[in-house]
């Protein structure tokens, strides 16, 4: 396993912390311009969770997450790296009912579900378990005019070290989780 990363993927603010915490093990990731060939193609399986908060809204989080939003104008001039994390599983989303069936594993509120499948309806929505790690201490790292703006990848100019990092949720807690996920959706994975 390598002992560094150097490339981030931009997650919101608030899921970075759900992740990290424990309490959610599953991204959404859908086609979008700053993808490659106009089409979701997964780039990284393993790198350092880089928390956004230019984009988050409340509303489109659960109430009991919403509290843990920032609502600002412009990015930070920094911000601090708590953790990383490697893809574990795969799945396509077959429908929208499906996800509704997974409400309780995630924190996304149905406004923000039914926009991310009305968005580019002809391209599909998936559902990326992870693997997370917590950094033994969090890392502030300055906002680099090449981290701004609206894209999933960022290579950091420094290499985060991983020596030490303790793991969020044991494979056996993710199996289950992507046994749920499995049994969902019919068996429809990447």
């Amino acid at each position: 396993m390598e002992s560094v990363l150097n490339v981030a993927l931009k997650e919101w603010s608030v899921v970075c912390d759900a992740v990290l915490s424990g309490q959610q093990s599953l991204l959404l990731r859908k086609g979008g311009i700053y993808e490659s060939g106009g089409e979701f193609e997964l780039e990284h399986s393993r790198f350092v969770l880089f928390p956004t908060v230019l984009h988050q809204k409340p509303d489109s989080v659960k109430p009991a997450w919403r509290d843990g939003i920032k609502t600002v104008d412009r990015e930070p001039d920094e911000v601090t790296i708590r953790g990383w994390a490697e893809v574990f599983w795969i799945f396509r989303v077959p429908d929208r009912p499906a996800m509704d069936r997974l409400d309780d594993l995630h924190l996304w509120d149905k406004p923000l579900i039914d926009m991310r499948f009305n968005y580019r309806p002809d391209y599909p929505l998936y559902v990326i378990v992870l693997r997370a790690w917590a950094l033994p201490e969090p890392l502030k790292i300055k906002i680099d005019e090449q981290y701004a703006g609206c894209k999933s990848w960022v290579p950091l100019k420094e290499s985060v070290a991983l020596q030490g990092s303790r793991v969020i949720k044991p494979d056996e807690e993710l199996q289950v989780i992507k046994q749920r996920i499995e049994k969902t959706f019919g068996g429809v994975t990447w």
